[in-house]
């Protein structure tokens, strides 16, 4: 069964960074794409980066290129997804992907 626990979410000021963590087990995690997606209050749910399994590919949405990198290490089961120049519209719970399965999601919150 797979396990998706996300780590490092907060309240940050507009222009700050926070580097979100989540770490895999239970899956073949390391053969995969992962993935970040965000829910912000009274919207729905929405992608923001994907990982090929290798690293070596990255896509992002319109609203967070140039200022968002995700990154993994397989060897930790772990994807990152690293925030800078953070904006109040960032605010929401960010949650991890891989398949079917979901993290609980961590909260970013960006004060103006």
């Amino acid at each position: 069964q797979v396990q998706l626990v996300e780590s490092g979410g907060g309240l940050v000021k507009t222009g700050g960074s926070l580097r979100l963590s989540c770490a895999a087990s239970g899956g073949t995690f390391t053969t995969s794409a992962m993935n970040w997606f965000r829910q912000a209050p009274r919207k729905v749910r929405e992608f923001v980066a994907t990982i090929n399994w290798s690293g070596a590919s990255t896509y992002y949405a319109d609203s967070v290129k140039g200022r968002f990198t995700i990154s993994r290490d397989n060897a930790k089961n772990t994807v990152y997804l690293q925030m800078n120049s953070l904006k109040p519209e960032d605010t929401a719970v960010y949650y991890c992907n891989f398949g079917n399965s979901w993290g609980q999601g961590t909260q970013v919150t960006v004060s103006s």
